[in-house]
This record gives C-alpha cells, structure tokens and sequence, in this order.
C-alpha cells in the first residue's frame, strides 16, 4: 500500500485516471516546496491535487469542500475552487481533493514592494471572512488543529499548555525565556474571546499567501478553516510584517487590546526558535512577538 506521508505521482496519476479520466493525460509532477498535512501535485496547468498525508487531516477535505464555495464569493481575494473530490482507492486511504491551480509565488518567496499596502489588503480579507455568516461552521476540532480555540483550551493546539511549555523549555540558556512565559502568563490571564465565533483562516502563514507583481494575489491552504477566536489570525502580522505595516494591520483590524495579546501568544506558537535550526530572523520574528504589547 502507498504511504500516504510519500505518495509519488504514480499513485496520483492511478487515483486521477480511475476517478478523474477527463483529466488522466494531464501531465503530473509534485509541487516544489511540499506541505506538512498534505502532499500537493499540479496537474497540468491549471489544477493541483491535494491529498491528506496523516488520517488527522482527512476531515480538511470535507471541511474544504463544503465551505470554500460559500466563503469565495464575499472574500476580496481568490481562494482554491474544488473541481473534485476523490474518494479513498489504489490504495491510498483517505479521500483528496483537486483544486484549481491559483498563479504566483508564496508570500515569503516573492518581492512585496510595499509592506502597507499588504497589511491594508490582507486585513481587508480578514475582515470580509470574519463578517460572513458562520451559522454552522466548524468548530476548532482535531482535524483543523483546534485552531480558534481558547488558549487555556487543554486539547492538541500550537498553543496547547504542554506543547508550548516544552518549546519554551528548550530554549532555556539559549535565550531569555523570562519574557516569553512573561507574555504566556498575560496571555493565559487575558479575557476570552466574548462575542459569537468568526470564521478564521488559522494559519495565514506567509507559505499561505500568493502574491504577484509585488500585491497580495491569492489565500489558499483552508486546511485549518474554523469558527472561533479570531486572534489566531494575527500571527501573519510577526509572520510577514514589519514594526510600521503591523501598526497598520492593527489599525485596520480594528483589533481590541485582549485580542491583541492572545494574537501575540499565537504569534509566539509560530515564531519560537528550533534550538537546531534557529537563525537571526526567528529571533527578530519572536522579539518583535514580545515588544508588540
């Protein structure tokens, strides 16, 4: 049987030719820069395939499928159209999908030539995907990571207390943890979020915004889609931002003060250092997550 974790594009192509066939000579080849959740293929030129690499995530297929249709006609910017579901077959043991192939480069790749009107632009979606109405939308769960949910919330999150409390422990006599348990601690202590659950991205990550010709073009990965807090959405402004376009997010946003630093706490969940591979950037991507009060 295929390992779901290192599909090649034989198995893909088998899956495509018995449950695509309209799409069976397309040409094939895996995407440059690979997922963590899920194995990516461009099919032809227009389309790509995204297949669950771990039986956690296979719930994102029918999460994507069932929502990105109803949220792309109110968002500014284009999300992933399904054109097809697959179902488990040829071995491969979980459903996928096939999308239509969004162009430009990721966020963290390409030449933003101004870092404002990025902040204006992707705060704009933020806003247009937290005002649709989310009656029935799925909850923070295992199968989009819980994003969205409380930080005190004790299930398998980035910011959950023993996950987070080991990445900070590994960068004792490293670095100064004081200020990082100095922000986990307000932001445990910080009112939760009070009014109705929004639609969040969950992990609007630079890898997860395209841009062209210097703009932000596109948001794609709704893998982590949820209704929840809306302050996990925050972490693109340590992510991506600098200290002027992140004032300019902010004000944009509109975002209140106990927002703010539960943002910062997700912020601290996706800039804490590797001690293995840390760099000078993930440590100017946490300082700026401790001095953004």
């Amino acid at each position: 049987m295929p390992d779901p974790q290192d599909l090649d594009a034989t198995t893909v192509a088998r899956l495509i030719a018995a449950q695509c066939p309209q799409w069976a000579d397309e040409p094939l080849r895996p995407v440059a820069k690979p997922g963590v959740d899920n194995s990516t293929f461009r099919l032809g030129d227009d389309k790509m395939v995204r297949l669950p690499r771990f039986e956690r995530w296979i719930g994102q297929v029918t999460r994507e499928q069932r929502w990105l249709p109803c949220l792309a006609p109110h968002l500014p910017l284009p999300v992933p159209r399904p054109l097809a579901q697959g179902e488990p077959a040829e071995g491969f043991p979980y459903p996928w999908s096939v999308y239509e192939w969004l162009p430009g480069e990721p966020a963290d790749a390409a030449e933003l030539t101004d870092l404002r009107q990025v902040a204006v632009d992707l705060a704009e979606f933020l806003l247009a995907l937290r005002a649709v109405d989310a009656t029935d939308g799925p909850p923070p769960e295992s199968s989009n990571g819980f994003r969205g949910c409380d930080l005190a919330d004790e299930r398998d999150s980035p910011v959950v207390r023993s996950y987070l409390a080991s990445r900070i422990d590994r960068l004792d006599g490293i670095l100064d943890t004081g200020p990082v348990r100095e922000l986990w601690d307000e932001a445990l202590a910080t009112p939760v979020w009070s009014r109705s659950p929004v639609w969040v991205h969950g992990d609007p990550a630079p890898s997860n915004l395209l841009a062209r010709d210097g703009r932000l073009s596109a948001v794609i990965d709704f893998g982590t889609l949820a209704v929840g807090d809306p302050a996990v959405d925050l972490i693109a402004a340590w992510t991506l931002l600098d200290a002027d376009s992140r004032k300019v997010f902010r004000d944009r946003l509109d975002v209140d003060d106990d927002t703010w630093t539960r943002g910062r706490c997700w912020g601290l969940s996706a800039t804490l250092p590797d001690p293995a591979t840390m760099t000078e950037k993930s440590v100017a991507d946490l300082n700026a997550v401790l001095a953004d009060r």
